[in-house]
Order: C-alpha cells, then sequence, then structure tokens
C-alpha cells in the first residue's frame, strides 16, 4: 500500500509530522503555564517575557535560517532543527527560576527557527504550482493537529508527573523524526531512491521553480510596497496566533475561570476545527486560483480568515457568558486557519527558488509580532487586571491586517521585482 502512495505524498507526510512535533512542543509551555507562574511565582508580565524569549530568537534567526535553506539544501537544515529544539525543549524541563527559564526558551527559538521556511522551500520543489495549497494545507493541518493533541498528552502527564516531563517526552519524540529524515529524505525529486521517472517529471515540469544562484535581490524586494502588504499582513496575524498558542490556556484559567480540565479541551478542540479549517481552506485556495486567478484566490481568503478572526476576537472580549466566548473563540481559530495557509502560498508564488529567504523574511515580521504580544499581552493584564482589554488589542491588529492583505500581489514574483527595479535605475 506504501508503494502506491506517490512520493512527493510522503514527503509531505514527513513534514506533516514536523509541523506536529514543533506545534506539540510550542504549546507545551502555555499549556503548564499556571504551574510554572506557581512554581517561580512569576507575574503575567515576567510570564510574558518567557513566552516572548522563543519569539524574539525566533525572529532574529528566521531570516538567516530562511538563506540557510535555499544555499546548502532542506535535509541538513531541518537535522539543525529538529536536534536543537530536541535538546533545548528537555532542557527546559531543567530549569530552576526565571533567568534559566530565559535562557533555555530563547536557545530554544534559536533552534526552532526555519522550520516554516524550509518546510515552504521543500513544498516549492516537490510539488506542482496546481498542488500548492493543498500541500501548504497539509502542514497547516500538522500544526493544528500538534496543537490539539497537545493538551490531551501535556495536561495529564503534568498532573500526574510534575510540569517538567512533558518537555523530556517532547524532546525524545524529535530525535525519532530527526532519525527518520536523515535515514530517508532527500532535497529534490531526482535525487530519491525509487521514486519513478515520471513522477520526477510530473514535478519538475510543473514546479514553475528555478534553479538558479542568483544572491537575493534585497533593494528590490524591500522596496516595493506590495511585498509591505504580506510583511505587515503578516506581522498583523501573528498577535492572533500567539495568543491561541502562548496565552490562551492561561486567559482560560486566570480570565475566564476555567478548570484545567476544561481548559485543556477548550483548546484541544479549537485547533481540532482549525485542523478543519486548514483542510478546506486548501481546497478552496486552489479551486479558487482554477475559476478566478491567482490574484483574487489569495487575497479574498486570506483577507476573509483573518478579519473574521478578529470579529470573532472582538465578541469574545465582550461577553460575560463563558459559552459564547469559548463558541467564538472556537471559530476564530477556524477563521484564522484559511489565512494561515494563504499566506506561506503567497510566498512560495513570490520567492520561488528564494522561498525559503522569502519566508523568512515573512516570518522575521511575524515573529516580531508574536513577541510584542507576548510582552503586551502580559503586560496590559497585569496593569489593569483584565485579560479582555488585550484580547479587544488583538482583535483591532487582526483586523487592520486584514485590510492590509488586500494589497498583496502574489503574481509578482523575484524576479520580476529585479527585473523592474534594474529598469527604474536604468531610467
Amino acid at each position: 500500500m506504501i508503494k502506491k502512495i506517490p512520493y512527493r505524498q510522503r514527503v509531505l507526510i514527513l513534514l506533516f509530522f514536523l509541523i506536529l512535533i514543533t506545534y506539540l512542543d510550542r504549546v507545551t509551555i502555555s499549556l503548564v503555564g499556571v504551574r510554572i507562574k506557581a512554581a517561580f511565582h512569576l507575574s503575567n508580565t515576567q510570564f510574558g517575557w518567557v513566552v516572548g524569549a522563543f519569539s524574539l530568537a525566533y525572529a532574529l534567526f528566521e531570516i538567516p535560517s530562511g538563506m540557510l535553506t535555499d544555499r546548502i539544501g532542506q535535509r541538513a537544515v531541518f537535522i539543525r532543527i529538529v536536534l536543537m529544539w530536541s535538546l533545548f525543549t528537555a532542557l527546559t524541563g531543567m530549569v530552576t527560576g526565571m533567568t534559566s527559564l530565559l535562557i533555555i526558551r530563547f536557545l530554544f527559538g534559536i533552534g526552532e527557527s526555519g522550520a516554516y521556511p524550509t518546510s515552504s522551500s521543500t513544498i516549492g520543489r516537490w510539488f506542482p504550482s496546481a498542488e500548492r495549497g493543498r500541500s501548504m494545507s497539509a502542514l497547516f493541518i500538522g500544526q493544528n493537529a500538534g496543537a490539539a493533541v497537545a493538551p490531551l498528552i501535556v495536561v495529564p502527564i503534568a498532573i500526574h508527573f510534575g510540569w517538567r516531563a512533558p518537555f523530556f517526552v517532547n524532546g525524545f519524540i524529535g530525535l525519532i523524526w530527526v532519525i527518520v529524515c536523515w535515514s530517508w529524505f532527500r532535497n529534490e525529486p531526482s535525487q530519491m531512491k525509487g521514486i519513478s521517472k515520471e513522477e520526477v517529471i510530473l514535478i519538475e515540469g510543473k514546479r514553475k521553480f528555478l534553479q538558479h544562484k542568483d544572491p537575493f535581490p534585497w533593494l528590490a524586494v524591500l522596496s516595493d510596497w506590495r511585498i509591505w502588504a504580506v510583511l505587515i499582513g503578516f506581522f498583523c496575524s501573528q498577535w492572533g496566533l500567539y495568543f491561541f498558542v502562548a496565552w490562551m490556556p492561561v486567559y482560560l484559567q486566570q480570565g475566564r475561570h476555567l478548570t484545567e480540565t476544561n481548559m485543556k479541551l477548550v483548546t484541544s478542540f479549537l485547533f481540532v476545527l482549525a485542523i478543519g479549517g486548514a483542510f478546506f481552506s486548501g481546497i478552496l485556495s486552489d479551486w479558487l486560483v482554477k475559476k478566478k486567478g491567482l490574484n483574487f484566490s489569495r487575497r479574498f481568503v486570506g483577507t476573509f480568515g483573518m478579519g473574521m478572526a478578529g470579529l470573532f476576537l472582538i465578541v469574545t472580549a465582550i461577553s460575560t457568558s463563558n459559552f459564547i466566548a469559548v463558541t467564538c473563540l472556537l471559530i476564530c481559530g477556524f477563521c484564522y486557519s484559511f489565512y494561515a495557509i494563504t499566506a506561506f502560498s503567497t510566498c512560495v508564488d513570490i520567492g520561488g527558488a528564494k522561498a525559503g529567504t522569502m519566508v523568512g523574511i515573512m516570518n522575521f515580521f511575524g515573529q516580531t509580532g508574536a513577541f510584542l504580544l507576548s510582552i503586551v499581552f502580559g503586560k496590559i493584564a497585569d496593569v489593569v487586571h483584565n485579560y479582555n482589554t488585550s484580547v479587544l488589542l488583538i482583535a483591532g491588529i487582526l483586523i487592520t491586517g486584514s485590510l492590509v492583505w488586500l494589497n498583496i500581489d502574489p503574481t509578482n514574483k523575484i524576479e520580476n521585482l529585479k527585473a523592474e527595479h534594474i529598469s527604474k535605475k536604468r531610467n
């Protein structure tokens, strides 16, 4: 049965589990956040810095990791990423206080940086352009699957063995993935043992991917306002994502006074719904590309996803009913998944052979937003003694980002930007 699965689909399964483990690791800190705050007597502001340390390191090293992927290939970068994050995930379970927690989480962020640029670059090399939306959806199904499974694994382990134990388990899981990647995966379809010539021709003939060694045209890219629409939109979006990943479990327990068990169920179900959103949005995106064109598809799906997430987050913040608030949070997570796939697909559309670097640039801006969210959310909660003010701020930023996203142009490839820039200089 395995032999009947096309090789590119097997690669997609490998990427699915990579991102699943990434989010299993990433969500763990928030799921045991209340326990860590109690163990080290941390305020919301201090816990915000703990969460933010990861995002800051992730942001700073995202572009170098993306560039490294384009230069040396995905396989070596994947192994570097997962070995480092597995080590520092396990070491998180050995911290002794605020200082060591900050240092380890910062190093964990360095280790995990590059996961999405490298995965996006792999999809650019391994899949025909017509399959890009569905391929990207697999990454985000993996992301949401990891976040959905995490509460069901992490919370019971933490209850029975203490908050440190889940970090050791997660580190071991990462090492298993490294062994599989090292022994089986290769950068290019033509390098893979056992793949048919027909599949290699299908992939390399229809992926619209040009292999070249030209340096990345930084000035041409960063002087184009359509690129800035992508970067600003993603910066805004990560305020929403990192609310779900880093602060929502704390918000549900201390802001909405849910029990740890109820928090676990709500968090898990939110990401289960997001799996459905990721699956459906990938199909919708590819269908719209065929019916309405690339530009309409990327703009519509991205704007709809982020805008609706912002609107439902407003209702969450102003509602006094926990039932309504939780329902709106669940819908918000479902809608947000539409935007996430579109954002990374757009980067692959624009980046081509430089997709790793392009995703790295976008994710640098996104993780900067995540870092600010991590710090600002906790600080506002401490100052006003209310979590809902921070939630309203996030909602406003998401709606702003959805409007900015209307200005993107996924047909504006890096090669075209470079040619336009050279032409303007000559004139």
